[in-house]
């Protein structure tokens, strides 16, 4: 079965996204291979705040991401006016159950840590993958913003990356039994 893994750069504070919703204080380290990160997954799970960011960017729902199938989970956004991507605005749990069963390569929970919330509760995390960059942001988008559950974690690799201080830190999720009422 394909993971879904959130895999994102978070400052040493836990945040993802800095006051203003900027990245610029994410290091591109040499010796991480993106391309093989890239290549690991076939689809993409973006909230709807995600998604308009990476279009204002000049993604246009896409980008960098060109060759994976984009899914953006959203009340509002509306499947006639972004033909290219797969709105889902109900159903979540049975849709990405169904997604998950489907043969390909692994699911790229994309940024959005109100989403990583959502899909944790709704145990449909596999993984959590993140790159510690050593900056203190003092503030922005939180990794899980508050209220969360409390959610067990397996360490299952880790490597530092000398030149940028950058600490890798795979995680599995361990299921919960328990639900927030």
């Amino acid at each position: 079965m394909r993971r879904v893994r959130y895999s994102v750069a978070v400052s040493l504070d836990g945040y993802i996204a800095g006051p203003q919703g900027e990245a610029d204080w994410i290091v591109m380290d040499p010796e991480i291979d993106f391309a093989a990160i890239f290549g690991s997954f076939d689809t993409l799970l973006l909230g709807r705040r995600s998604f308009e960011a990476m279009a204002g960017a000049g993604g246009g729902g896409a980008g960098m991401f060109s060759g994976m199938k984009v899914f953006v989970l959203s009340r509002t956004l509306k499947q006639r006016d972004y033909p290219k991507v797969t709105i889902v605005s109900g159903r979540v749990k049975e849709t990405l159950t169904a997604l998950r069963k489907q043969p390909g390569k692994d699911i790229w929970l994309f940024g959005g840590g109100d989403l990583f919330r959502s899909l944790l509760e709704l145990n449909l995390v596999d993984a959590v993958e993140v790159a510690v960059i050593p900056v203190l942001l003092g503030g922005g988008i939180p990794l899980l913003p508050a209220p969360a559950q409390r959610t067990k974690l397996e360490l299952i690799r880790q490597k530092v990356y000398a030149k940028t201080g950058t600490v890798s830190l795979e995680y599995a999720v361990r299921p919960s039994r328990r639900r927030r009422p």
